[in-house]
């Protein structure tokens, strides 16, 4: 397995492109002993922003139907990687998030397409899109035993290698409304939802709500990262974010 890895990583640090890349990971798979594998965008499945990351094997009739049916907002597999920066197998997913029924339906319709268990390894850069590596067996296999360390670490460097070689495009700044952008002075200064509630004559529900649709609307997990978001696309300046005397 150290020789796997090694030869990956020089490897990847070698390719020129993306389907390069995508035929050094599905030999990598295919030696740790995984059917599937797939390293994207999150994004890439709900839709056709240029410059998103997608190679992968999984069947084209799953691919298919979870992008026709709008599974990928709730992939819990995508979902729980933003909870973490660490590797996770899909049976740790109640772990991460409240598993609900449309999360086990989403698992349940990919093994009916032939993916059984798997692994995955998060990827959630600042000002990047959020991103995973996952490694799958076929259904009705246990994953490969002691493989997990060799996977991550290929895993994270496959992800390294994918932002390196990710097409050009023209990043858009996500549009936020008057209240959204209050709201996000508000954080900035560490103010609670119920303290801008309190300062915006809100309610702490709605409050909330203006805070939640900002953070999704940058895909963010923390208010820190909301945060230095904000300041990259200048909705906000520094002195927005240092509390004034008095």
């Amino acid at each position: 397995m150290r020789r796997l890895s090694d030869h990956f990583v020089e490897a990847a640090r070698s390719c020129t492109d993306l389907p390069q890349l995508a035929t050094l990971l599905a030999d990598a798979a295919r030696e740790l002993g995984f059917e599937h594998f797939a390293l994207l965008d999150h994004d890439s499945l709900a839709g056709t922003r240029p410059g998103l990351i997608r190679i992968d094997n999984y069947p084209e009739p799953w691919v298919e139907e979870l992008v026709a049916r709008g599974y990928a907002a709730d992939d819990p597999v995508h979902l729980a990687s933003r909870r973490t920066n660490a590797a996770f197998g899909w049976s740790e997913l109640g772990r991460l998030i409240r598993l609900e029924r449309r999360h086990t339906r989403i698992l349940a319709r990919s093994g009916r397409h032939g993916i059984g268990a798997g692994l995955t390894i998060p990827a959630n850069v600042p000002g990047e899109p959020g991103a995973s590596c996952s490694f799958a067996v076929r259904a009705g296999r246990d994953l490969p035993a002691g493989r997990d360390r060799c996977a991550e670490l290929i895993g994270a460097h496959a992800l390294c290698a994918a932002r390196r070689l990710r097409p050009a495009a023209v990043r858009e700044r996500p549009r936020l409304s008057r209240r959204e952008r209050q709201c996000l002075k508000l954080v900035a200064l560490g103010k609670t939802d119920w303290e801008i509630a309190t300062i915006l004559s809100l309610s702490p529900h709605t409050a909330r709500q203006y805070v939640k649709r900002a953070r999704a609307a940058y895909d963010t997990v923390s208010r820190a990262q909301l945060v230095a978001y904000g300041l990259r696309d200048r909705w906000i300046s520094f002195e927005d974010a240092i509390p004034q005397d008095g």
